[in-house]
């Protein structure tokens, strides 16, 4: 035992099955698909907003063929609300997904919530006037917030803990993917004269929709959720899916027995609610809450998702002479660095990288900020730099906050708030999504009663970035190989300044009882406590 209190105990599931048995951790990767709905979703309002045939659909004429070359316009009212209505459903979306989660459960919310995503595309699709479309956003926006806190979620309890950082950034990952996809098309469509145009980016995600929903429907549910409703056999089938192994194998006995063993602890306390979500107890739970909640609005506050919901604006205003190709490259760059984010993040801790990819966002942010200042729009050499700069800080981002905010999420709360706590730090992210994807208009636009910054706002982003360093280093644990019961004992006996030094200790004590007890040597012990759920 490391310091006081309890400790969490057990070789974990796996143990004697090798770590190539690829079959679980591919089924719970594939949940991550889920973030194609998300990223595309995001992304794909980016472009049709700017298309000549939308504007002309659903906004106005106008003779400015300066700051409108199609000859037609939307308010920054109205441009607002289409971009930021979205993300007002994805945050009711993400409040949902706890009572969704813990009656219907993780899986089954998951298909909930595509039928919920198929009804918002039904609507934009079939729109011919802004109220209509606007409401299909508003739909749409309530199946990605479900699914945002559901598959992070359902991953989080599902994977081994030796790849579960790894796993659940492939949600991030597929984030990515969905936005590069959504850029893809839109530049394929755009000078379509027609409907088609902006209509056959948003009908494409029906199949987004339909392989996650198919996808959920073969998958097991997640033991931790069945134990919660009393339902063991159908918990260790789950398991037994999830790990290669039998059923009834002592290594699946032995992990359901501590997963029954946490929640009744957990349940002993009565029933939770929200408000115990933020209550100080002995394990910290109204800590966890805040970190998570705060976590996911400095995410948003990176300004990341100026980039991909304004990028094609900002870009054309800055005197960019294809302003759709250049979002393209945006994304290809952040796909392409997230992959080295889900290595690292098991390689060098959630902490380390999220440090240093707060430390490289404020300095790229800071640069773009000057350059956007002091050159003129004519400047292809600055205009170049500006690019660049860009590239490099969604890098930055692509690697660090961008997948380890949902791990983290995923792995600090335990079992008998996860679901309220989740949903409350998703809704977080929303709600700055919101909140940023409405005021941006008015701080980049320029006119009557705009503020005009164009490439000033990053001056913004780069001080909440340097915010970002400050509290990562006071609030962030390090939580690379612990299972989800040892968060909860680390949060019980250490603070997150301490975490990196506890951690270490903990995974040593525990490897040094595994030995004693098995006669292994220390190589096995290794591969055997790496391999718990």
């Amino acid at each position: 035992m490391v310091g006081g209190g309890p400790v969490a105990t057990g070789g974990g599931i796996g143990a004697n099955a090798p770590k190539n048995k690829l079959a679980g951790i591919f089924m719970v990767s594939f949940a991550a698909f889920g973030g194609i709905l998300f990223g595309y979703d995001t992304g794909v309002i980016s472009g049709v907003k700017v298309m000549k045939d939308w504007l002309r659909t659903f906004g106005h004429a106008t003779t400015d063929l300066v700051d409108n070359p199609t000859g037609y316009a939307i308010s920054s009212a109205q441009e607002s609300l289409v971009v930021s209505i979205l993300s007002a459903g994805t945050f009711f979306g993400a409040l949902a997904g706890a009572p969704v989660a813990d009656i219907l459960g993780r899986r089954m919310g998951i298909v909930l919530a595509c039928g919920v995503f198929v009804i918002g595309v039904i609507m934009q699709v079939a729109a011919t006037a802004l109220p209509l479309f606007v409401v299909g956003r508003v739909f749409a926006g309530l199946g990605v917030g479900l699914v945002s806190c559901l598959i992070p979620m359902y991953q989080s309890e599902c994977a081994p803990k030796w790849i579960r950082g790894a796993v659940v950034s492939c949600y991030q990952w597929a984030i990515t993917i969905g936005l590069l996809l959504a850029a893809i098309v839109n530049n394929s469509t755009q000078n379509r004269d027609n409907h088609t145009s902006w209509r056959i980016p948003i009908a494409i995600q029906f199949a987004w929709a339909a392989i996650l929903c198919g996808g959920m429907l073969c998958l097991p549910e997640s033991p931790r959720w069945l134990v919660k409703r009393g339902r063991d056999e159908a918990a260790a089938k789950s398991m037994a899916r999830l790990t290669g192994l039998r059923e009834g194998d002592p290594e699946i006995e032995a992990e359901l027995a501590e997963v029954r063993a946490n929640l009744q602890e957990e349940q002993a306390l009565g029933e939770s609610s929200y408000l115990d979500c933020f209550r100080n107890t002995h394990n910290k739970i109204g800590l966890r809450t805040w970190t998570g909640i705060v976590l996911q609005a400095w995410q948003q506050l990176t300004g990341i998702n100026f980039i991909f919901y304004y990028g094609t604006t900002f870009f054309l205003n800055s005197g960019i002479s294809d302003p759709f190709l250049i979002s393209v490259a945006t994304n290809v760059v952040n796909v392409g660095m997230t992959i080295p984010g889900m290595w690292g993040v098991e390689r060098f801790g959630r902490r380390r990288l999220l440090l240093v990819g707060a430390i490289g966002m404020t300095v790229c942010e800071y640069i773009v900020a000057i350059v956007g200042v002091t050159v003129s729009v004519s400047n292809t050499a600055g205009q170049k730099v500006l690019v660049a700069f860009v590239c490099i800080y969604i890098a930055f981002f692509a690697s660090t906050w961008g997948p380890i905010a949902w791990v983290v999420i995923g792995e600090i709360y335990p079992l008998n708030v996860r679901a309220k706590a989740m949903s409350l730090a998703t809704a977080s992210n929303w709600l700055w999504n919101f909140a940023i994807g409405y005021a941006t208009p008015y701080l980049v636009n320029s006119g009557p009663g705009n503020a005009g910054l164009h490439a000033k706002v990053f001056f913004i982003w780069g001080s909440t970035c340097f915010c970002c360093i400050i509290f990562t280093w006071f609030c962030i644990p390090e939580t690379k190989g612990l299972s989800l019961e040892e968060v909860d004992v680390m949060y019980q006996n250490t603070t997150p300044v301490g975490s990196v030094k506890y951690r270490r200790d903990l995974l040593a004590s525990e490897n040094r009882a595994l030995d004693a007890k098995n006669g292994s040597d220390k190589g096995h012990v290794y591969e055997h406590s790496d391999e718990k759920v």
